[in-house]
């Protein structure tokens, strides 16, 4: 009997992403994200988290490079993949007087996936009001609404763009909590940042990036068993050393 290899593919695997601005430029922008995982993407503003989370969801156009989602090639299976991923650049700053009813009935038009069920269940569990615009939300609850969005249509991967950023503590550490309690469900998530001390709290994986190269990639226990230098920095201690010991080696 032949056997087959029955290695699962990764939820994200990104291979050589380039792109070239005048004054930036991505370079070789390689790692990947298993099922299931919390990935910190983390570095500096101006770093290119952006750029390359833009440059996986098309966004952007790469020089350079491949992306994989869940073993389907991008550019081949565009349409397919728009439906297992959800993607947020940050809390709803759009449509900001129209009602979350309304901002809703559009958007589930664009999803054969959309579950009007779990959208109700999410509804009640992040205690949305359904009949307020995203004006009269704090910033928390707006994220809220956008992970709604996406995890209405079962997105199995979630790409987030400084999700936490401009949240007060409480915000925060409320929205991590529930990226921990979607990895029990199998929702993979992907998310930059520079609040590093978020990483701490929820990442299973570091993507370590600094002016547009990655410096590392792997769980968050092999990176601090690697870049510690004490025994007991914490993870913020270290990115920050890594950080100033770039610009001096400069």
């Amino acid at each position: 009997m032949t056997q087959t290899d029955t290695k699962k593919e990764p939820a994200l695997a990104i291979e050589g992403l380039c792109k070239e601005y005048p004054k930036f430029k991505l370079n070789n922008v390689t790692f990947s994200v298993n099922e299931g995982e919390i990935c910190g993407f983390v570095g500096r503003n101006g770093a290119g988290k952006s750029t390359t989370l833009k440059s996986l969801l098309g966004l952007v156009h790469p020089s350079a490079g491949n992306v994989r989602f869940f073993g389907l090639d991008a550019r081949e299976h565009e349409r397919e993949i728009k439906q297992m991923i959800g993607f947020s650049g940050g809390a709803v700053d759009y449509y900001k007087r129209k009602k979350i009813k309304t901002i809703v009935d559009v958007t589930k038009t664009f999803y054969e996936t959309w579950d009007e069920d779990e959208y109700r269940r999410l509804l009640e569990k992040f205690e949305l009001d359904e009949e307020k615009t995203p004006s009269e939300l704090s910033e928390g609850m707006k994220v809220k609404l956008n992970l709604a969005l996406a995890l209405s249509h079962r997105a199995r991967l979630l790409i987030l763009d400084e999700p936490t950023s401009g949240l007060d503590p409480f915000s925060r550490a409320e929205v991590l909590d529930i990226f921990r309690e979607l990895t029990k469900e199998n929702v993979t998530i992907l998310f930059s940042t520079h609040i590093v001390s978020d990483l701490e709290k929820c990442a299973d994986r570091i993507v370590f990036i600094r002016k547009g190269g990655i410096v590392a990639d792997e769980t968050k226990n092999d990176f601090i068993g690697r870049f510690s230098e004490t025994g007991n920095e914490s993870l913020e201690d270290i990115v920050v050393r890594l950080e100033r010991k770039g610009e001096n080696n400069e």
